[in-house]
């Protein structure tokens, strides 16, 4: 996990400064944009400021060095150091998302498990088709479609996180109950593709699992028909579904920029393209290093679970 956490680190530092330029040409185009005449001497100024005319390999030991003690660097464009920015929004973040996770997972394997015991009945045509719905609607659509009818039927703003006066407020049972007022679309809008993705999965490895002479044998012998779904079946289904947790946390934070972007949510994913866009090196790449750690910390806790869920790894594992 340490050797692939450094890999990555040096590939996104290299990948992130491959178009030309810099952040210094992006703040020299914004000037002469704005009408200032900036000379060679002047552009040589802004870059030695911002230290970027240090050779690229200086630069990253220079910053993963200081990643490794904490220090994250200093953000060119919000003129903040990186972790305050980071600190404040990834928050937020692991908040949406690990809400998102719950309520993903809590539609998705009764559902599954329903449709795939009640093959073509009324209740798993309709479950198919909101699946296929879910899975086709872009997210940041069926966002924009809940603020409108929110708006104009309810007469609410469900747009970001907090309302207009608590945007600067300090913590407080208040603010918290706002935050939390305004958390259902962002959650339910985001949990809707998840869900819509993990049914169908669940659905199409339950039914074929169902058919094995091994469920046929144990309801041949009168086991309940209860006991037997939930004690074979269904826990051989959820590898793909605890496997998933290697992908879905990153999922939530960066899949959901756009989400984030319609819905005005102060989250990490908004930042990133930000910081990609303006080329600002250290901002990207330290939030990139969180994104990768969590897919190693999600493998991992996956790979856990996976052991715990499925008998037959373990005992894999004690005749190697």
């Amino acid at each position: 996990m340490v050797f692939l956490l450094w890999l990555t680190t040096l590939v996104t530092f290299i990948v992130i400064q491959l178009p030309p330029g810099d952040y210094a040409s992006t703040l020299l185009n914004r000037l002469e944009a704005a009408g200032h005449f900036v000379d060679a001497e002047t552009r040589q100024q802004i870059q030695r400021e911002f230290g970027l005319d240090q050779p690229m390999h200086v630069r990253y030991i220079k910053w993963i060095t200081n990643a490794s003690k904490g220090n994250f660097g200093y953000s060119f464009d919000w003129k903040r150091p990186v972790a305050d920015l980071i600190g404040q929004r990834l928050a937020l973040t692991i908040t949406i998302s690990l809400c998102t996770l719950i309520i993903t997972y809590l539609i998705a394997v009764p559902i599954g498990i329903y449709s795939a015991t009640h093959q073509y009945s009324f209740a798993d045509y309709m479950f198919t088709t909101w699946g296929f719905l879910g899975l086709a609607i872009p997210n940041f659509m069926l966002a924009l479609a809940l603020l409108f009818f929110s708006l104009k039927y309810l007469g609410v703003n469900l747009s970001g996180l907090f309302s207009r006066e608590f945007l600067d407020a300090p913590w407080s049972a208040a603010k918290l109950l706002d935050m939390l007022k305004h958390m259902p679309i962002p959650v339910l809008v985001v949990a809707t593709g998840g869900s819509a993705g993990l049914i169908r999965v669940l659905r199409g490895t339950l039914l074929d699992e169902l058919e094995k002479q091994y469920v046929i044998t144990a309801r041949s012998k009168g086991l309940p028909e209860i006991t037997l779904l939930f004690r074979y079946p269904v826990r051989i289904c959820l590898n793909p579904i605890v496997s998933s947790l290697a992908w879905l946390f990153p999922h939530l934070i960066s899949g959901g920029t756009i989400t984030a972007i319609v819905l005005g949510l102060p989250t990490a994913g908004p930042l990133m393209l930000r910081a990609l866009l303006t080329q600002d090196t250290y901002l990207a790449s330290s939030i990139l290093l969180f994104l990768t750690t969590l897919t190693l910390l999600g493998t991992m806790i996956s790979d856990i679970l996976l052991v715990v869920v499925d008998p037959r790894i373990r005992m894999e594992r004690s005749t190697s």
